[in-house]
């Protein structure tokens, strides 16, 4: 409950008249201060009148006043400044390492703010605080949308910059590796990431022109041109498959030429999985959209509209995998391209990202707005996030709004911090009818 008296002195969510310390000297609070996530005091510079004298410095605030004790803030130095002691329940008097004793204040979380916290902290089919969102003034949620939007993409920078560092610092690698994440449309996610991070492109560069020994390359790396890696009712047929004996031929070949392993084909997940997406499928796309020369950043970088971008990752397969899901089983003709779904996912998710991280990455405020401009052209995704959040009350229009709903729900909603959270703070200092 500590983080609550946190929340509830940073916003000053308690009567401001009455105040007193513990020895009855009238406390007047100016400014709650700066609060601080790191180590030291949990308030700096705060400004509180005690019986009429203005002290302005740090504030300590605990739960019981004698976990002050418990956290040995009188051996450390950086409380010597406090000139307040804040808790709940007032149970022993607090001493500095100077040896000085810093005034205390017994401050009572308000009733109807616990209340209000439990209900957002217990209620699971909605958000707590849905039955407000209607009645929130529209700049207010404007703005929290605004921010969550950015919150996400920087979020998704920071996930790019990691990919960078394990690819040696290359920008075309690192997009490759997000890309082909992507390509797993959740369920294969980390598979195609542990994937991506095992192919190596500058040896495919050397065989770019020929589709059948990027195919094998791919596919080999992925650990799907071994028998047992296919059910065991299609492993006769695979068997006899010529393309698939030829890819095995090819694959061994290259792999000693370039010294490859490939990773375990245990990795890949099939359970309730159309077959448009088994990853043999997204892996031949991912081979045809490198053989067109379209997986690399710098095309990507040159897209000016979702348009372009949507027209570059758009791909197809070989002749093979028109008729085929898996090896060994042969399936009615389709041409297996990129719906317009899956495109939108991947731009949603693959080129506004990194065209966000590389803008920031070279101090491009075009390529930062084009970002934006990317997620206002698009849709709204429809899962089943977004459905909420419609019958909630929000309205979702845009690709932008619903990435900001997603990044509220998976990062407050879900870890109920939602003292963190905008619409947590107009909840919990609503009035009851």
């Amino acid at each position: 409950m500590e983080q609550l008296i946190h929340y509830v002195w940073k916003h000053k969510l308690f009567p401001l008249t009455g105040l007193k310390t513990t020895d009855g000297k009238p406390v007047e609070v100016i400014d709650p201060g700066l609060h601080n996530h790191n180590a030291g005091p949990d308030f700096f510079n705060a400004k509180v009148k005690i019986d009429g004298t203005l002290w302005v410095g740090n504030v300590e605030i605990h739960d019981r006043s004698s976990d002050w004790f418990l956290h040995h803030h009188e051996q450390d130095a950086n409380y010597n400044n406090v000139i307040l002691h804040v808790a709940e329940s007032i149970d022993a008097d607090v001493r500095t390492e100077q040896g000085d004793y810093p005034p205390q204040m017994q401050l009572n979380v308000p009733v109807k703010i616990r209340e209000h916290y439990d209900e957002l902290i217990t209620t699971d089919n909605y958000p707590a605080c849905y039955c407000i969102i209607p009645d929130l003034p529209k700049l207010m949620i404007h703005a929290w949308m605004s921010a969550l939007q950015v919150e996400r993409l920087e979020q998704k920078t920071d996930a790019i910059t990691e990919r960078l560092t394990a690819c040696n610092g290359s920008w075309e690698a690192a997009y490759f590796v997000t890309l082909a994440r992507n390509y797993g449309f959740g369920i294969n996610g980390d598979a195609f990431e542990t994937w991506a991070k095992m192919v190596p492109l500058q040896s495919v560069d050397h065989h770019r022109d020929d589709i059948m020994q990027i195919e094998a390359i791919f596919l080999g790396q992925a650990g799907l041109l071994e028998l047992p890696a296919i059910p065991e009712r299609y492993q006769q047929e695979a068997a006899k498959d010529e393309y698939f004996i030829r890819l095995q031929q090819e694959y061994r070949y290259l792999a000693h030429k370039f010294g490859l392993h490939k990773m375990d084909a245990h990795q890949w997940r099939f359970l309730r999985l159309r077959p448009q997406n088994f990853p043999h499928i997204r892996i031949a796309q991912l081979a045809h959209l490198y053989y067109q020369r379209h997986a690399g950043l710098s095309q990507l970088l040159e897209c000016e509209t979702v348009k372009q971008a949507k027209e570059l990752l758009a791909t197809q397969v070989t002749p093979y995998w028109e008729s085929h899901y898996m090896f060994g089983a042969e399936s009615e003709k389709n041409e297996k391209h990129l719906s317009t779904s899956s495109l939108n996912l991947l731009v949603i998710n693959t080129v506004v990202p990194m065209l966000f991280a590389y803008g920031r990455h070279k101090g491009s405020e075009r390529l930062c707005n084009r970002a934006f401009d990317f997620l206002e052209a698009l849709k709204a995704e429809n899962n089943h996030i977004v459905r909420m959040w419609k019958e909630v009350g929000l309205a979702v229009g845009t690709a932008g709004d619903s990435q900001a709903l997603i990044q509220l729900k998976k990062t407050y909603c879900d870890k109920k911090d939602c003292l963190r959270c905008r619409i947590g703070y107009e909840y919990l200092k609503k009035k009851d009818a």
